[in-house]
């Protein structure tokens, strides 16, 4: 078996994006490289799976240090295919993206980029999601793979606390200011929905930062310039509030 780490990548904008590329290319300087993604765009997806239909996956690539592959299902499906089904050891790393758009602030609930990393986490795999806060469809990549080649090396040499994954979003720049370690900024999508016709609606709406000035949160970072890794975890219980609701008429003495 080889010595070099073996790194699982997957995404939600489908096996042909540019950014999956490009991270497919850059995690190849740092170990063999699986590669289990959605045949077509899956984006917001976040964690769904297809408990009700056959997933169809198909080998596209095979070389040495690199095997690539597109199945029909979501990101998470992708992940517990290769995890369950396709690989014959479990991963070192798991890496999603690059996405093309940011999932900084609450719409790390919607994607499919972090949904990926997720699954991988609760497999106790370290899992790392990155984005990048863009409308196109051909970017130029360059300006982060720094930044992504010293979180995935960090992550291969060090680990990640048990139940933790990082979310990596970059700004559109021609060269980063830095890197900030963050939390999620408050924020909403508004005015979502756009009448098409009668009975007809398409999603659309625009970000409301709630936070612009605060500069410990991954919208602020990113506004002006700066990578932003946040630490993300799956225990989501609001352990703050446990006490004080044990206290109210819901849980009688």
């Amino acid at each position: 078996m080889s010595e070099r780490p073996l790194i699982l990548i997957s995404n939600d904008d489908g096996v042909q994006a540019q950014g999956i590329k490009e991270l497919t290319r850059m995690m190849c300087q740092l170990g063999n490289v699986v590669v289990v993604a959605p045949n077509g765009p899956r984006s917001a997806a976040s964690c769904c799976i297809s408990p009700l239909t056959t997933i169809i996956v198909e080998l596209l690539k095979e070389e040495e240090g690199l095997t690539v592959y597109q199945c029909s299902g979501t990101p998470t499906d992708c992940v517990k295919l290769a995890l369950d089904g396709l690989l014959t050891q479990k991963p070192d790393l798991v890496v999603s993206g690059i996405n093309h758009g940011d999932n900084a602030s609450v719409s790390i609930h919607y994607s499919g980029t972090v949904g990926a990393a997720i699954e991988a986490c609760m497999k106790q795999v370290p899992a790392i999601a990155y984005s990048l806060k863009t409308k196109s469809h051909e970017c130029n990549f360059r300006p982060y793979e720094e930044v992504v080649l010293q979180t995935a090396r960090y992550a291969l040499e060090h680990g990640l606390p048990q139940d933790v994954l990082l979310n990596v979003n970059f700004p559109e720049v021609e060269q980063l200011k830095g890197i900030k370690v963050c939390r999620m900024g408050r924020g909403r999508w508004m005015k979502e929905m756009a009448k098409e016709g009668e009975g007809a609606y398409h999603l659309t709406g625009y970000f409301l930062n709630l936070e612009p000035e605060a500069e410990d949160t991954d919208y602020w970072a990113l506004d002006h310039g700066f990578a932003s890794i946040t630490p993300l975890q799956l225990d989501m219980t609001a352990h703050r509030v446990i006490e004080s609701l044990k206290r109210t008429p819901l849980t009688p003495p």
